[in-house]
């Protein structure tokens, strides 16, 4: 246990997620070693991130408008709605270059033991962007891992009456893995493969 102000860096650096008592450890002390200038920079952007950024008030991706730039592109496709659970994910299939349609990020997953159910994610506002008949297909895009499928199996059951083709990445990602951290040449045959949810 360090004094002050350090234990408190140390305390909020514990806080992130994938950061544990070593590392935040290691990185207070790297903050506190390094030049200034590079450390005002990084408490500048981290303010500015907090102040400029929102989520498009279309599909809840991270925007710095009202409406992201891939919602405000005419030249994607407007019957194709890929579902995912966060704007890393709709990030991880950019790359891939494989899907030119449109987005809705559930901002989450369902997992009981955390107390998220469908409430606490986006899908009434996924099931208002389907009222108008422009989407003709809905792909699931939901990690392979507990909470990614029991989200998908939700999804399919709420949809399923629509008359919207549904669709599920196919495989070739690790079961028990994310969307983020998949290579790209992986994920972009998991997409190109997916299947029709049945």
């Amino acid at each position: 246990m360090y004094e002050g102000a350090v234990q408190d860096l140390i305390d909020e650096l514990g806080r992130l997620p994938g950061i544990g008592p070593k590392s935040a450890q290691r990185v207070a002390f790297h903050i506190l070693e390094a030049d200034g200038e590079d450390m005002k920079r990084l408490a500048d952007a981290i303010t500015t991130v907090k102040e400029k950024v929102k989520f498009c008030a279309i599909c809840f991706n991270v925007s710095e408008e009202t409406t992201c730039r891939i919602c405000q592109d005419s030249r994607r496709d407007p019957s194709l709605l890929c579902v995912v659970e966060e704007s890393k994910d709709v990030m991880a299939i950019e790359r891939t270059r494989s899907f030119r349609g449109k987005y809705h990020v559930l901002g989450g997953s369902i997992n009981p033991i955390a107390g998220i159910g469908p409430d606490q994610l986006h899908i009434r506002e996924l099931l208002s962007r389907l009222s108008d008949d422009t989407i003709t297909e809905v792909i699931v895009a939901t990690d392979p891992n507990l909470e990614g499928e029991a989200t998908a199996t939700y999804l399919y059951r709420m949809l399923g009456s629509v008359g919207i083709k549904l669709t599920r990445l196919a495989s070739g990602l690790p079961v028990g893995g994310d969307l983020e951290y998949a290579d790209d040449v992986t994920l972009g045959r998991a997409f190109e493969g997916r299947t029709v949810m049945s």
